[in-house]
């Protein structure tokens, strides 16, 4: 008994100590210091090296492509002088993550699948390829094919490998906004040259937005697409199908939303007014916006962007930006019209 004393007694002020130190360690560094060299972090995703290690980037969908590499400042789009926007590589680095942890919910062996197999996954022509090249010139070529019929993954293909899997449908939804924003940037840039005309508004395509929230007048009004890819507002103006959640848009409603939201695509900016510093937010209405609106892509949380729309320029122009980044520019005053007149129309105006 007086043994187990002893070791209780000095048993407690040990582990305090050593609690302690561990607390202090984490502090310091912000993680566990007893874990660190006994947990490794392996990849469960289809590519097996470091997104890091990745050196280009070549992304096709029909007859379009697109390709771009890592300079130290950056990534680049290639034959283009500087780097891309950080929305832009923001995404590229997230589609290169999704490669390299998301593991396939299924894995189809060759000896389940035929010569027709390919085409009815969408594979054969693939939707999406993407060519993901190293450093040390290890090329991984990713097909991109359709959506199983439960419309949550797709199937996909690694160049020269007979092996079909089943990923999860996000990761591909960030291939199609990489290879969507690429082009659109492209676009602008060829468009000025030839034209020399403002540059484009968004930098993504109506096309690659699931979901728009629109903030006015101290209201949230939140439009989606449904299963079809038909808008709807996503309290009141949609329907159930039997016997199941999934929403279903309303015709009517659906084709008045798209046109609103879908003239986003040509939305060009008039003027360029500049960097976004706390004077010029306060003095053009965008420290306190009248009206802003959120992009969401598919499965995402996260918006693509955030466009917020300050005060009048004058009696045709509004001043805008991208935010939280973007510099103070302005917009046809009808553009800002054009959304409170959707909201009044899908009955959510003030």
């Amino acid at each position: 008994m007086a043994a187990r004393r002893v070791v209780a007694r000095w048993s407690t002020p040990l582990a305090a100590a050593l609690l302690a130190a561990i607390l202090v360690a984490l502090a310091v560094s912000g993680r566990w210091p007893e874990l660190r060299s006994k947990v490794s972090i392996e990849s469960k995703g289809l590519l097996a090296i470091a997104p890091a290690e990745i050196y280009r980037v070549e992304v096709r969908s029909g007859p379009d492509s697109i390709a771009l590499h890592r300079e130290p400042s950056g990534w680049s789009v290639d034959e283009k002088p500087g780097v891309v926007p950080a929305e832009l590589a923001l995404h590229l680095d997230t589609a290169l993550r999704f490669m390299n942890v998301s593991e396939p919910t299924r894995e189809i062996p060759a000896s389940e699948l035929t010569a027709l197999s390919f085409a009815e996954f969408g594979l054969d022509p693939p939707a999406t390829v993407a060519v993901l090249e190293s450093r040390q010139g290890v090329a991984t070529t990713v097909n991109f094919g359709a959506l199983n019929p439960a419309g949550t993954s797709h199937y996909v293909r690694l160049g020269g490998a007979p092996t079909v899997y089943l990923m999860a449908r996000h990761v591909g939804a960030e291939w199609r906004v990489v290879f969507d924003m690429t082009r659109r940037l492209q676009g602008q840039a060829e468009a000025a040259v030839a034209s020399r005309r403002t540059s484009l508004l968004l930098p993504v395509s109506v096309a690659q937005v699931w979901a728009i929230e629109i903030v006015f007048a101290g209201r949230l009004t939140r439009f989606e697409r449904d299963a079809a890819g038909n808008w709807f507002r996503h309290i009141g103006q949609h329907t159930h199908a039997a016997g199941d959640n999934t929403h279903v848009a309303d015709p009517a409603q659906a084709r008045i939303i798209e046109t609103a939201l879908g003239a986003f695509d040509a939305t060009a900016v008039e003027t360029h007014v500049g960097p976004a510093d706390a004077a010029r937010l306060a003095r053009y209405g965008l420290a306190w916006p009248t009206l802003m609106v959120l992009f969401y892509a598919r499965d995402s949380s996260t918006p693509l962007t955030r466009l917020e729309f300050g005060a009048a320029a004058d009696s045709l122009d509004r001043y805008a930006r991208l935010a939280p980044d973007g510099a103070v520019v302005t917009v046809a005053e009808f553009e800002v019209r054009r959304l409170t007149e959707l909201l009044r129309a899908v009955g959510a105006g003030s």
